[in-house]
Parts: structure tokens; sequence; C-alpha cells
């Protein structure tokens, strides 16, 4: 085998060669606009705090990040995509905001509740909807984004109803932290970063990794084998549903409030691209944490660079949902089978005439 195809076969191969293409486009870019050709890794302090583009990516995709490891696990182990998680980080936000505010009120300058018990409320409530949802599709087998689709409509509109169909503005400084700095880093950074840490510790130091995929690959054999089948799938259910009320303690820490309407709008479609553009199967199975992160970033990168060539917030989505076609049909049995065929004539073809 060449070193090229050894090297496209490796599984972080796309996420990659995906990061750097993106990388590469804001060098070229910048050169054609007479920046300097390397302004995207530029990294600066300014009053007290880093600043940058790199830094920018790596903050605001924190939260993207912080959702892709929940739903890697859930892609590997349903062989399905939960649809719910931008709608579960508006209603944990909105729960949160609630509390620390007080029921019925639209702006707290100060805290009516402890804020670790806002915030391990709204986390606590995500961890439920991941358990509705992972019950009904280890439990009842209802198909994961049917069973989604439950969440995705009804929990903004709780959000709402929690918050009396206002915004909750929590100006308390206490809350900021949560989306602000510790120190001279991002706090988001720093919270993706120990979400990763911790995950991918669990996934190496114990069984629950080669079990997650065992069930992706096969269901019905891995319980034969002797696991519960059913309880692992609602335990990444479980996960997914933590890592929603984080991501969504975060979202709304950086604008101080709870607007149901717009926390997490579009971000489960960012979180299954990213699981598909780190090279993982949408169809379950094995899986690559670290691709699915690489894939979070590179997805926030993309964003940028869109924004920055001039592409509104309203049509970046279409270019992204092009990006998933593209790399779902890359992925797509049919196709690899295809590329199989023809590498196996190739090299048939070669010793033939050897």
């Amino acid at each position: 085998m060449s070193t090229w195809k050894k090297l496209t076969s490796k599984q972080l191969f796309l996420p990659i060669f995906c990061m750097i293409l993106v990388m590469a486009v804001n060098v070229v870019y910048d050169v054609a606009n007479g920046n300097f050709a390397f302004s995207f890794f530029s990294i600066s302090v300014k009053n007290g705090v880093l600043f940058g583009r790199l830094i920018d990516v790596l903050n605001r995709g924190s939260e993207i990040a912080i959702l892709a490891i929940g739903m890697t696990l859930v892609v590997s182990a349903s062989a399905g995509t939960d649809i719910s998680v931008g709608s579960v980080m508006a209603l944990a936000a909105s729960f949160c905001c609630m509390i620390l505010a007080g029921f019925g009120v639209s702006s707290a300058n100060e805290l009516a509740a402890p804020l670790i018990v806002g915030v391990l409320a709204g986390i606590l409530l995500g961890c439920l909807c991941g358990a509705f949802n992972g019950f009904l599709v280890s439990y009842l087998n209802v198909q994961p984004m049917v069973a989604t689709l439950i969440l995705y409509s009804a929990a903004r509109a709780i959000g709402l109803l929690l918050c009396n169909n206002l915004i909750v503005y929590i100006r308390d400084d206490s809350y900021k932290f949560f989306g602000g700095y510790l120190g001279f880093i991002p706090t988001p950074i720093v919270i993706a970063a120990i979400c990763i840490a911790i995950m991918s510790i669990l996934l190496k130091k114990t069984a629950l990794g080669l079990y997650i995929q065992s069930v992706g690959i096969n269901k019905k054999a891995s319980r034969i084998a002797g696991l519960n089948s059913e309880r692992i799938i609602f335990v990444c259910y479980i996960v997914c549903g933590l890592c929603a009320g984080i991501a969504g303690i975060v979202n709304s820490s950086r604008i101080y409030s709870a607007d149901s309407n717009n926390i997490g709008l579009s971000y489960e479609l960012d979180a299954i691209l990213s699981v598909a553009l780190g090279g993982n199967s949408l169809g379950g199975g094995k899986f690559s944490l670290a691709g699915s992160i690489i894939g979070a970033y590179t997805i926030q990168a993309i964003t940028t660079t869109l924004y920055a060539v001039g592409v509104s917030s309203d049509q970046a989505p279409v270019f992204k949902a092009i990006i998933v076609i593209i790399i779902v049909a890359i992925q797509a049995p049919p196709v690899k089978a295809y590329w199989k065929k023809r590498n196996a004539q190739k090299a048939l073809a070669k010793g033939g005439i050897a």
C-alpha cells in the first residue's frame, strides 16, 4: 500500500484535511485583501485578554465542541442523531435563569438563588431531557430522529413558559463568568477542554468506548455477548443531554440572559456536521472523539470564514447543509464500495501488466 493510501485511510484524515483547507482559504483571502498572510493565526493580548481570530474560533466553537462529545456517542451507539440538542440548550438556560432571577422576574440585578443551584438545575434538566430521549430510543425502539423530534419542537416552548414568554436577564457579574474570562483565557475554552479531557479519560480508561462501538456495530450480537445494549444507548443519550445542558449555560452566560427563541438555534446541525466531518460514520459503530472535536472547531472556522467573506448569517446554514450532503455522500456505502472496487481493478491491472 502506498504512503498516500495509508494516509487517506486514517480516520482523522478527513477532519484534518478540512481544517487545513479552511485555514488555506483564510490565508488566500488575507493575501487577496493586502493583509498579512498568516493574520488568521496571529494572537495578541488586548485589555488583559487573549485576542485574535484563532482565539475567536476556539471561543465561539466551544459550545459546538461540547455538543459534539455527546452527539458522537449517540451516533455511534444508536446509528441516529439527536436533533433536540439546540432546543435542550435553550430549555436548560431558561430553567437556570428562571431560578437565578426568581419566577416571574424578567431582569435581576441580584441572584434570587445561589449561582451553583441555578447552574446545576439547568444541567440536571438537560440530563433529564437526554434520559427522555434515551428511554424512547433504547427501550421503546423509537427511531432516534423521531424520538428527539419531540423535544426539538417542545423544549423551546417549555423554556418560554418557564420565563413567562420573556427574555430573562441576569445582570449579576458572577453569572457572566461562564461566558467571560478565566484570567486572560476565555472561560468557554477552559470548560470545553475540561469536558473533552474527562470524556477522553473515561473512554480510554474504561470499557465504555468499546461497549458503545460494539452496540453500534451490531446491537443484537452485543446483547448475545452479554452487553446491556439498551442501557448503553440510554447512557449515551443522558451524556448528550448533559453536554447540551452545559453548552446552554455557557451560551446563556455570554449574553447574560435566557432567550429561548435564539439560544442554540441550528446548533444541532453544527453538532451533527462535526461528527460527520470528524470521519465518523452516521450509521453507527467505530467513532473518533478527536475527529469530532476537530470537526467542531472546523465548523466554527468555516462560519467565521463565511462571515469574513461577506456571507450573511441567514445564508451560512445553506453552505453548511451543502457540506453535510457532500460528506454524507462520500461516506455512503455504495460510494465506498465503488472506490474499493475501482482500486482493486487498478491493482489487478497493474499485476497483469507486470
